[in-house]
């Protein structure tokens, strides 16, 4: 048994989010010892970074929370619909308090490179607190959407005004009350934060480079009652969204949206729009998002929304996006968005036809001139699947990097490991449904997948495991033909890597759906851990 008081456990975690806090409390239930290294000064992960004005997770509070407990479910109650990002910091410091793990947790920390150490088979991990500890096994759990991208812009130090990123925004308040505030990007943070601050600055200005899909964001208080029939329902809940497409309690749609009326489908539209949720248009028909006439027809849905809202028509033309299917870009939701811009202090750039050439020490200078700012937002996204692992250094056997064996995009066998790093873990990596997904279920079930694995080898007397390597070529084939059948490939989007400079073009999620990739997971281990290869204990 590693000694953990000298710094030897069985498994090192990197990452003290909803992964990592679940790892540890599955781990140490089965015996293991376990040690979280987390870069945060608390506990939370991605919902620790993001704290950015406005910040609230698109999937509904009763299934954006773990399911593995019971008790805990009847110690928290959720106030909202959806959950804001203080709510959720506090449930997952009080889930770190509840199953006492913050004696397992290290924060502050940063794991800067691990190497598996082959004579001894273990790995040996540096932290930038120059400690040096070694584990049997090592995860990372990271966060599939956890590492800013920074923007794309020359001058930025130049700027004499106030900066900040979405994804590592300062936790005390930000006061932009009768400032001139600019945000660049118009995904979800650049959406929710708009919405936020719009009634406290005296000029918003947004910059856009590719028009999105913003739904309203159906909002409510949860009260005594919702809380209780949550509660008498929840094992069903929870066991339908194991065995879903997205994750979620939601029957799948069984028509097509070319099979309806013009006047039936606008209608069933509309009380998706009205009354629904993330996914609530993308549910209404079964090939919205695998045949392009039925994709036109809630694209286009969603243009006139926007056309019915925003009163200036080459404001609302260049809010319309155009150029790739419906959902094949992560769909925002958002209060009130495009109706903020009927007000005379927002204004819109489109960067496609006015780009930013620099930032300036006033502001930011465009192919039309310098516009002046005091605050400067960067929505700029993430480096998403890839980042947290790319940040460290890996080291496998034979001295390979994972830098190097990831250079023409992710290798991975179900997502969950990686042929030539034996004893490593991914947790929603890419080849898993990670971000196409209600994470929290995934999650889980990759946890549980991971701890049913090292209790086997614990019993059977092994050493070591790693994914055979054509195993893995033909898993990563069957991500690529799984997306090819559905119209996200049209899209240049984070899923693919297109965010990035340089980033290699790869369909990184598994598309086949959370249920299905449940079901192959399974049946690997039923087959005796079909494509893996196990060494066993010296």
């Amino acid at each position: 048994m590693p000694d953990a008081s000298a710094g030897h456990y069985d498994a090192i975690v990197v990452g003290a989010g909803f992964s990592g806090l679940y790892l540890i409390k599955r781990l140490r239930d089965a015996g293991f010892t376990v040690l979280a290294v987390e870069a945060a000064p608390s506990v939370g992960g991605t919902w620790y970074w993001n704290a950015y004005p406005g910040a609230r997770c698109d999937v509904e509070s009763f299934d954006y929370c773990y399911s593995f407990s019971r008790e805990l479910e009847q110690e928290w109650s959720w106030s909202e619909r959806y959950p804001s990002q203080p709510e959720l910091l506090q449930y997952l410091n009080f889930v770190a308090d509840y199953f006492e793990l913050r004696p397992n947790i290290r924060l502050d920390t940063r794991v800067t490179s691990a190497t598996f150490d082959e004579d001894e088979g273990l790995w040996d991990v540096r932290l930038d607190s120059g400690d040096p500890v070694s584990g049997r096994f090592f995860i990372l759990a990271g966060g599939a959407i956890s590492v800013p991208k920074p923007p794309e812009i020359d001058g930025i130090d130049s700027f004499a005004g106030e900066c900040y990123h979405t994804g590592n925004y300062p936790h005390e308040p930000v006061d932009f009350t009768g400032k001139y505030v600019a945000i660049i990007g118009t995904g979800s943070s650049g959406v929710q934060t708009s919405t936020a601050i719009v009634d406290e600055v005296a000029e918003l200005t947004i910059f856009q480079r590719t028009a999105n899909f913003v739904a309203p964001i159906i909002n409510r208080p949860l009260d005594d009652a919702a809380h209780a029939e949550y509660r008498r329902t929840s094992f069903e809940r929870h066991e339908k969204s194991r065995h879903s497409r997205q994750g979620i309690p939601h029957d799948q749609p069984t028509r097509s949206a070319l099979d309806v009326s013009d006047e039936e489908r606008e209608e069933i539209f509309g009380d998706a729009w009205e009354n629904s949720h993330l996914f609530g248009l993308r549910l209404t028909f079964n090939d919205l998002l695998f045949d392009e006439k039925a994709n036109d027809t809630v694209a286009e849905f969603v243009r006139g929304k926007i056309r019915g809202i925003v009163h200036d028509p080459e404001v609302a033309k260049t809010l319309t996006p155009r150029g790739y299917p419906y959902g094949t870009k992560r769909p925002c939701i958002g209060k009130d968005y495009f109706a903020m811009f009927n007000r005379e202090h927002v204004h819109l750039v489109d960067l496609k036809q006015t780009p930013i050439m620099r930032m300036t020490p006033k502001g930011i200078a465009t192919s039309e001139g310098e516009m002046q700012f005091d605050t400067v937002i960067f929505a700029t996204g993430f480096d998403a699947l890839t980042g947290a692992a790319g940040r460290i250094a890996i080291t496998g056997r034979g001295g390979e990097t994972l830098r190097d064996k990831w250079v023409d995009g992710p290798q991975t066998y179900l997502g969950l490991t990686c042929n030539g790093f034996p004893n490593m873990f991914l947790v929603t990596g890419p080849g898993s449904p990670g971000p196409l997904s209600a994470m929290v279920r995934s999650i889980e079930q990759h946890v549980d997948w991971i701890g049913d694995c090292m209790v086997h080898m614990r019993e059977e007397g092994l050493a070591t495991i790693q994914a055979l390597p054509d195993y893995e070529i033909n898993w990563m084939d069957h991500v690529q033909e799984v997306a090819e059948g559905t119209l996200y490939p049209r899209a240049d989007s984070w899923y693919i890597g297109a965010n990035v400079p340089g980033k290699p073009r790869k369909f990184m999620p598994y598309l086949g759906g959370v249920g299905v990739y449940r079901e192959k997971c399974d049946a690997v281990v039923s087959a005796g851990y079909d494509g893996f290869a196990f060494g066993a204990d010296k």
